[in-house]
């Protein structure tokens, strides 16, 4: 993982982790990791977006979620750099492949549970991915990812809850 990719998912998991929550790491591959939050329990991928000169009103960053008690696997959301308009545009690309997304505030989903399924099928054959959409101001803006080490930590964090049960 490259250094400031390494110290933007940890400084996003310590900001995200209530005190009573305790998260396991699974490992780190590439410029992904792999955690399990056995308190919920939950394990997910996340990678932090590489660096950007442009505005960020938040760290952005990509999860991969499995929740076994909810049947959720393979579940993607984006954390977006910066707060969407109401008619945001959101829009996915990896390769040469297109997918739109849902979303509100800065939080972006696949539109339903076969495109969760597409998207992390491309994660897997993927080597970059972008994110584009319309801020609250009316600026498009793209937030980029690196693909390398997704589809291991992703089988990382399917594995990890599969040992919960």
């Amino acid at each position: 993982m490259h250094a400031f990719s390494l110290l933007a998912a940890t400084a996003i998991l310590a900001t995200a982790a209530a005190p009573t929550n305790i998260r396991d790491s699974l490992g780190v591959f590439g410029d992904w990791g792999a955690f399990r939050d056995s308190q919920v329990p939950r394990c997910y991928a996340i990678a932090a977006a590489q660096p950007s000169q442009s505005r960020r009103d938040h760290q952005p960053f990509a999860t991969v979620g499995t929740w076994p008690d909810r049947q959720v696997r393979g579940q993607v959301h984006f954390n977006l750099s910066r707060n969407l308009s109401s008619n945001p545009r959101l829009r996915l690309a990896i390769g040469g492949q297109r997918f739109d997304l849902t979303g509100g505030g800065n939080d972006a989903w696949a539109t339903g549970p076969q495109d969760d399924a597409a998207i992390v099928a491309a994660f897997r054959a993927g080597s970059r991915m972008s994110i584009s959409a319309t801020d609250n101001r009316g600026n498009r803006f793209t937030d980029r990812y690196s693909l390398q080490g997704a589809a291991t930590a992703m089988d990382a964090a399917s594995v990890g809850c599969a040992r919960q049960r």
